[in-house]
């Protein structure tokens, strides 16, 4: 049957006819192929573009195109037998998965793509998971069945191992590798062959070579379906069988609560599978009417608000693309109505912005709209500081929506313009970088000076550089960040005698302080002043022989010399140090005598001690799958990692070890190459450790 693209093109309004929902996938498993075949049947566009080409119309970005691979999720609408589908093409490289993150919080469904050959590949596996958490219902989509060596039971299988679902497959392949030519259509037995080209396809009786086996895949489906649905266990109790229309009902609704997942199969790069697919689409997949109402919070009330066109307004921001022509601002609305000229509150800030334009985004395309209602997926421009994350609702009903939980990133590098004349110009660049990705952060090392930019991984940094490069122009310097370095007292010295003499006419300056260096230990405080956990002072003098006022000054003295230690400059902690005795002259004694004659004798008494040099450390906990776990112990061996502890969860392990913060650098591409990407990780300051042959010795 050829399709009918006039019906296709057709757009209704009513919200059970609007399906919300994303693709995700393992890179490299066909999402932006399946994407640009979904355009092309659906009539939104005339040509089908190629990933290795670099013509398809989700991956617009240069970087895209030349690195063949999705790294910002690209949104885009066409319609589909009279149901308008927004679409968002979501990146598949673990670097990423931010953007997957926020895509997920604003979708009603997904389609999950595997690769026939390879099945559920660690990203596949994470991103379930990260629909799992948001309660997005999926169906899932096994591609490439026309490679060598693709087998769709061999992935049937690690869906439900790996992901721990019941898959209900519903169609039976007809051919292997190159000769795939259709499919079987379990829930109608029907044969669904795909001429050369797979512009059109024919409906036909299912050849007999597969009867007997569609039969009995048919048998499986009904028994599957009987065990989780109730209206479908009562019909197969009385006939053994379940109908055709008891059996999609069935389908839809174990989609729709998770309890299962539809499996269909096909080929998108010959352009095979795709209509079954969005006929799937529009029957198991939940409308913006199928999901619960949004929740809010109203100070401390927790409001819901239904996806009602008459209801006040509501939507939360997912994405921000900074242009030098504007901001783009991309926007779910789950409630409401918002027309050009509107203005809104963005309830976070609390701050009133104005609507200039509403768009239909077509990835880098867009057509102006006048309205959008609950449901819509569109973009808006005008809005001047709405970030991702932030809600947009009517000021007249406020409401704040949970906003999608940016991950911590794990990989940091240090950026500079090489031209001192493009300083400005870099920090401009940064700001509007961090703006469009919230998973970046910038910040300024107090220590060292640096500029900083941390991400989700080195892959994310280096697109990340190279986009200020090209957009901006800019000629950028990246580097590995300094470590900030601390310096400890491993033994100190007792008795250290300063005089401080200053005579230049006039009243002169006097001060006399003898003073004891020791270690402090973690946590010791015994009652000195000015215990912070890395410095503390206390004064023994007896007999009014330094009054008060000038002990003070003497703990100031010291604390101007805890910024520079002796062994590199860095920054002293650990160390109690105790004024034991001293002198004053009636006249030439100060404040300011005994502050200099305070810093200048812990100097000396820190050069006269053994000091040591430390070094930032970081708990790690990495969770890897159990094959993986000798070469992860040999790496953080490798790395100066002391493990703590390690335990088994269900075909994983979770190992725990302290390393130092300057080998973690390029950790996370490590880990995931000896995991296969099946190894993640997370890290935490814990303090500092000596670093390896850093003691001075007393001089």
């Amino acid at each position: 049957m050829a399709v009918r693209t006039e019906l296709h093109r057709r757009s209704t309004s009513p919200l059970t006819h609007v399906r919300n929902l994303g693709i995700l996938a393992h890179v490299d498993a066909g999402k932006t192929t399946v994407t640009e075949r979904i355009l092309y049947l659906t009539g939104a566009v005339h040509k089908r573009g190629e990933v290795h080409d670099g013509t398809t119309v989700t991956d617009f970005d240069p970087q895209e195109r030349d690195r063949g691979i999705t790294i910002s999720a690209a949104a885009v609408s066409c319609a589909w037998d009279g149901h308008r589908i927004n679409l968002i093409d979501t990146p598949g490289h673990v670097d990423f998965s931010d953007e997957v993150e926020r895509s997920l919080r604003v979708l009603d469904g997904a389609i999950a793509v595997f690769d026939a050959v390879a099945g559920v590949e660690p990203q596949s596996e994470s991103v379930w998971r990260q629909a799992d958490r948001h309660g997005v219902p999926r169906i899932a989509f096994v591609n490439k069945l026309d490679r060598a060596g693709a087998d769709l039971d061999t992935a049937v299988a690690s869906i439900r191992d790996r992901l721990h679902t019941v898959p209900l497959v519903v169609q039976l392949p007809i051919g292997s590798e190159d000769g795939f030519t259709g499919v079987v259509d379990l829930v109608r037995m029907r044969a669904l062959v795909w001429a050369d080209g797979g512009d059109t396809f024919q409906e036909e009786e299912v050849p007999d070579g597969l009867r007997e086996e569609a039969r009995r895949r048919r048998r499986l489906l009904d028994e599957a379906v009987a065990e989780l649905h109730p209206a479908a266990l009562e019909e197969f109790c009385v006939r053994s069988s379940v109908s055709e229309p008891t059996l999609t009902t069935a389908l839809r609704d174990l989609t729709r609560t998770g309890e299962g997942v539809v499996v269909l199969c096909g080929s998108a790069y010959r352009n095979r599978g795709i209509e079954p697919l969005l006929d799937a689409v529009v029957s198991c997949l939940p409308s913006p009417l199928d999901v619960p109402p949004v929740r809010g919070t109203l100070g401390d009330a927790v409001q819901e608000r239904p996806a009602d066109p008459a209801a006040p307004f509501a939507a939360l921001v997912f994405k921000v693309n900074s242009t030098a022509t504007g901001r783009l601002t991309c926007l779910r609305v789950y409630s409401g109505t918002v027309r050009k000229g509107d203005t809104v509150l963005d309830a976070g800030a609390r701050r009133h912005e104005r609507v200039g334009r509403i768009l239909r985004v077509q990835a880098d395309r867009h057509s102006d709209v006048d309205t959008a209602v609950a449901g819509d997926i569109v973009a808006v421009i005008g809005l001047k500081a709405a970030r991702a994350g932030a809600t947009l609702c009517a000021p007249a009903s406020p409401l704040v929506l949970e906003p999608p939980s940016p991950a911590d990133p794990v990989v940091s590098v240090a950026v500079e313009a090489r031209r001192s004349t493009d300083t400005e110009r870099l920090v401009t660049a940064l700001a509007r970088l961090v703006e469009e990705d919230p998973s970046l952060t910038v910040r300024t090392d107090p220590e060292t000076g640096q500029t900083v930019l941390s991400g989700m991984g080195e892959l994310h940094l280096e697109v990340a550089v190279e986009k200020i490069r090209r957009a901006h122009e800019l000629e950028i310097g990246v580097g590995r960040p300094q470590v900030a370095y601390r310096e400890t007292v491993a033994r100190g010295v007792s008795g250290l005698v300063y005089r401080h003499v200053k005579q230049d006419g006039g009243a002169g300056q006097f001060a006399h302080v003898v003073l004891d260096t020791e270690p402090l230990e973690e946590g010791g405080d015994d009652g000195g002043s000015g215990g912070d956990g890395g410095f503390v002072f206390r004064s023994t003098v007896v007999g009014g022989r330094v009054p008060q006022e000038y002990v003070r000054a003497v703990e100031a003295g010291c604390r101007d010399a805890l910024a520079e230690g002796p062994l590199g400059g860095h920054p002293v902690t650990g160390v109690r140090v105790t004024l034991t005795d001293g002198a004053t002259h009636s006249k030439d004694s100060s404040e300011m005598a005994f502050r200099t004659a305070g810093r200048f004798a812990l100097r000396e008494a820190l050069r006269a001690g053994a000091m040591v040099l430390l070094e930032p450390v970081a708990e790690v906990t990495v969770t890897v799958p159990d094959d993986a776990v000798g070469g992860v112990l040999g790496d953080l061996a490798a790395r100066r990692g002391r493990v703590s502890g390690s335990t088994a969860r269900a075909g994983t392990a979770v190992i725990t070890a302290t390393v130092p913060l300057a080998e973690l650098f390029g950790y996370a591409t490590r880990l995931r190459s000896r995991t296969r990407g099946r190894g993640t990780f997370t890290t935490r300051p814990t303090g500092y450790a000596p670093a390896p042959d850093s003691v001075s010795p007393a001089r």
